[in-house]
């Protein structure tokens, strides 16, 4: 075999070969384009590898993923006597059980695994859990919509079941799901939040943090959603602009000495009339400070209320005037608590108008608005009307407009611990570090302790009675934990405050934020022992390495883990936290089923291999929302093609496992030099979450300078143990710094090329040592530029229809590549060969200039005219650093022209010019 042959059969390294739908079963050659094959002696080599046919994803990755769940290969297993130093532990978030897997789960959790893998070798044991939310409202809101009910219709229990059989049927596709991406997820390390354990130790947080004076159950104003029919935290509620209109209603004043007749409030919210308890005025109003003291009467309605100063008014809003009903906002409520005014609820908890209402009584508050409207039009009240667009507070969960309700609701207390918060937040290290800020504001925004009771069916109880004469709370024991108190009785026989013997169970249920909040604790295991009071099966565990979530949850989640530990530990939870963004759709809108722009993962991953969806996924900066884009999924399908056929060309050239030489040729120092670079900076990269820039730094270095250039260098030193030798170091260390993005085709070729026999567990790639630097130590520089010379010659070669083996004369070349002037002679076949020590004449000429008239037009006018025709008449100068043009009598600053340069050499031969050096060929 020629070596010209042999350079045309292994050609198709470039390109690569197509990833096969099925993987072939009696290919006895390679086929190439064109028809031709390789020889018989490489592929009698590429079958003794393993290598054969092309890689076919479909049945490696679901053979592979079967095989790491089945072997257990990523199973963590606890010690407590462990430094917890020599354990990475990941608090991953528990998806809420309320649909199907989205583009969100398929990324984030996909950043979480590379974080997991890259541990795993770089530092040994790893704990990687998932979670499964599955109690509170989203999964109360699931069952309805599955089963087209409504959980009124049933008594708690049988509701609680059908929430329990619907999220189970989910919760067992989502597994399958996350499995087929190939996550190295502990399956033995699994919960769900309404699962009994983690029951307990929900209650067990509660009652410690009651018996900690951090609790208190309150009957106050709070935040009320009408369609879930439960008070809502402040955190699940966001503002969404909606249409609405002002509304000019004038409100009589009472009693004959009354400063005026009438003055005019306006408002958004007619329906809340009924509920007007007072008429406010700034202090500082100088227009409206004689209504202060006042008494006014409530249009249609009749009641009368007084009017008060107050410094919360907001004098440029409407008239200055504002009315306080209970409730139709935070300051609604401030002002009552703070005036001592009366309470009026006109709205109840489905948004009905009730009784106080009168005529509009059983009207929705949409109805009694448009009907309130009507009746003051046309009793002569309504003075003005017009359209706006405002924000309005709706429930994240469902996008109904919330109310303020007075009820009795359980609290953490928060408000008081906000500096602490805020310094277990710099604590830890953000990535990237701007999230913090997020974190910061929402602590500093903070206006409500946090409300943690839901009126709901399906979640974890709080384990309450109360005494029904004096409403006396009783806390169960927490060695009865988890208890039910709408089943179980109570700790005691009488009241411990009053006596009394009869007690009424508590009804309401945890917010599932109360219970997700814990996970740190619920994967170290945190329990109570009589004996030893708080403990934890897995204290190496904690505090956990990472927390890994959304943005868009670092108010709920996040925040609330951060309390809920420290207050139970007085530690951060977590070192780390890594934020993700969002999937966007092509246009980087927002996906939503509304806009029809939704990418389902299902139809993403039937025409994409998992791997190729993976190198999708790190392809933007952590933190950063990011287009989906089929571009990138398809860069992914070649790079899978370019590492398995890379792999098999090395099987061509080199044995499995080659001796180490006593000298290695400069050119395969070089590349190992580089190698080691490479492994530095991708650890220091993948250390800091930089999953990207890992990426693209390695797909660089393995597909331009060890495929494109140092493989074309290979092919023509196959017999050189030198290169034999790097070029399986090489592949080696590419396949494990390739193993954390893609798993599946990784272990393929390892497996086939150098596993040695035994369990899975100890022969896979991914339970092997992370590289580090061997040593290796070159000048790097001039090695990079003898391989741009290599290259520059070999382009040369082929644009002139040469075989790569045609002789080269006389090649001089200017540039640093002392020490490799071997390696451009003989893999280039150059007869002599100079380096140059100084730079061969080379003339520059500015070949074009280009103005730019946007901004030149408006600035210099019809001057304009003269300016190019000074240009194109060569009558003009400009300075050394092309910063200024001198034409026409006016100097132009750079930014309103660009100068394109020509370089040309007059001397004998052809110049071909790199990045770092000038070439020069001469035929004899």
């Amino acid at each position: 075999m020629s070596l010209t042959e042999f350079h045309r059969a292994t050609a198709s390294i470039s390109n690569g070969l197509p990833i096969t739908a099925t993987r072939p079963t009696d290919v006895p050659t390679t086929p190439l384009p064109g028809g031709e094959s390789m020889s018989t002696d490489a592929d009698q080599k590429r079958d003794e590898a393993g290598l054969e046919g092309g890689y076919d994803p479909d049945e490696v990755e679901s053979r592979w993923q079967e095989a790491w769940v089945d072997e257990e290969i990523y199973a963590y297993e606890s010690d407590p006597e462990r430094d917890p130093n020599t354990v990475y532990a990941i608090d991953t978030p528990p998806p809420t059980v309320s649909g199907s897997l989205h583009m969100g789960h398929l990324y984030g959790h996909t950043l979480q695994d590379f974080a997991a893998r890259f541990q795993r070798m770089a530092n040994g044991d790893v704990l990687f859990p998932f979670g499964y939310d599955d109690n509170g409202i989203a999964s109360e809101r699931l069952t309805e919509k599955e089963l087209d009910i409504r959980h009124q219709e049933y008594e708690r229990r049988e509701f609680q079941e059908l929430c329990r059989e619907v999220c189970s049927e989910y919760e067992a596709e989502f597994t399958e799901k996350m499995q087929d991406l190939g996550t190295s997820i502990d399956w033995n390390s699994t919960y769900k939040t309404i699962e009994p354990r983690v029951q307990r130790i929900s209650q067990l947080s509660f009652i410690d943090l009651y018996e900690n004076g951090r609790e208190y159950r309150k009957k106050a104003p709070a935040i009320w959603c009408p369609e879930c029919e439960t008070a809502i935290s402040q955190v699940e509620m966001e503002d969404d602009e909606r249409g609405s209109h002002f509304n000019d209603i004038a409100f009589e004043l009472v009693g004959d000495d009354a400063t005026r007749e009438e003055f005019v409030i306006s408002t958004t919210r007619p329906e809340l009339i009924p509920a007007c308890v007072s008429v406010f005025v700034h202090p500082d109003d100088e227009d409206n400070q004689d209504l202060v003291g006042e008494t006014a009467r409530i249009p249609i309605f009749e009641h009368e209320v007084p009017i008060i100063e107050d410094e919360r008014v907001d004098m440029e809003k409407g008239t200055g005037v504002v009315m306080c009903c209970t409730f139709g906002d935070q300051n609604d409520i401030e002002w009552y608590q703070a005036h001592d005014l009366p309470l009026r609820v006109a709205i109840d908890e489905s948004a009905t108008m009730t009784d106080l209402a009168g005529p509009y009584e059983g009207q929705s508050t949409e109805e009694a608005r448009e009907a309130i409207v009507e009746d003051l039009d046309d009793e002569g009240y309504l003075r003005d009307r017009w359209e706006i667009t405002h924000a309005v507070g709706v429930h994240e969960r469902c996008d109904t407009p919330v109310e303020y309700r007075v009820s009795k609701q359980w609290y953490v207390e928060v408000l008081d611990h906000k500096e602490e918060y805020l310094e277990a937040g710099r604590e830890m290290e953000w990535y990237p570090e701007k999230m913090f800020t997020r974190y910061r504001h929402w602590i500093e925004g903070l206006e409500w302790d946090w409300l943690i009771s839901r009126q709901r069916d399906s979640g974890i109880p709080f384990p309450v009675w109360y005494c029904r004469d004096c409403d006396h709370e009783v806390l169960a024991r927490k060695a009865d934990l988890p208890v039910d108190p709408l089943s179980d009785e109570p700790p005691v026989d009488t009241c411990p405050e009053c006596g009394s013997d009869e007690f009424v169970p508590e009804e309401d249920v945890f917010d599932t934020w109360a219970t997700s909040s814990l996970t740190p604790l619920i994967n170290a295991g945190w329990d109570w022992d009589e004996d030893d009071g708080f403990t934890m099966d897995k204290p190496e565990l904690y505090p956990f390495d990472l927390r890994p979530q959304g943005h868009d949850i670092i108010s709920f989640w996040l925040f609330h883990t951060v309390i809920k530990c420290y207050e139970h530990t007085g530690e951060v939870p977590f070192d780390a936290t890594m934020i993700n963004g969002h999937v966007l759709d092509e246009n980087r809108e927002k996906m939503s089923k509304s806009r029809g722009n939704v990418v389902a993962p299902d139809q993403v991953l039937a025409d994409y291999p998992v791997d190729a969806v993976r190198f999708w996924a790190a392809s933007a900066a952590v933190g950063d929302d990011f287009p989906y884009q089929e571009k990138d999924l398809r860069a992914g399908e070649k790079l899978l093609r370019k590492l398995w056929n890379a792999s098999k060309l090395v099987d061509t050239l080199a044995p499995a496992v080659p001796e180490e030489p006593d000298d290695l040729e400069p050119i395969d120092r070089w590349l190992l030099a580089e190698l080691d670079a490479t492994v530095a900076e991708l650890t220091d990269q993948l250390e800091d979450y930089e999953f990207a820039k890992a990426r693209d730094r390695l797909r660089t270095f393995f597909w331009n300078t060890f495929c494109d250039d140092y493989l074309e260098i290979a092919k023509t030193r196959e017999d050189s143990p030198s290169t034999q030798y790097t070029l399986r170091t090489a592949h080696r260390t590419f396949l494990e710094l390739w193993a954390p993005f893609l798993p599946h085709i990784t272990e393929e070729i390892w497996q086939a090329v150098y596993a040695t026999d035994g369990a899975l567990d100890h022969s896979s790639i991914h339970t092997r040592e992370w590289p580090t630097p061997q040593g290796y130590e070159a000048d790097l520089e001039a090695g990079e530029t003898a391989i741009e010379v290599i290259s520059a010659l070999r382009r040369y070669k082929s644009e002139q229809q040469l075989p790569l083996n045609a002789d080269l004369e006389a090649v001089s070349v200017f540039g640093p590549v002392d020490g490799f002037e071997d390696a451009i002679q003989n893999v280039m076949h150059v007869q002599e060969l100079t380096v140059l020590e100084d730079e061969p004449e080379i003339e520059t000429a500015v070949a074009s200039i280009d103005l730019e008239y946007a901004t030149l037009g408006p600035k210099f006018g019809a001057k304009v005219g003269e300016i190019d025709a000074g240009i194109d008449s060569g009558e003009y100068e400009i300075d050394d650093e092309a910063s200024v043009l001198r034409v026409a009598g006016e100097e132009l600053e750079d930014e309103l022209f660009d100068v394109e340069l020509e370089r040309t050499y007059s001397g004998d031969g052809e110049m071909i010019e790199t990045e770092s050096a000038v070439v020069i060929l001469k035929d004899d």
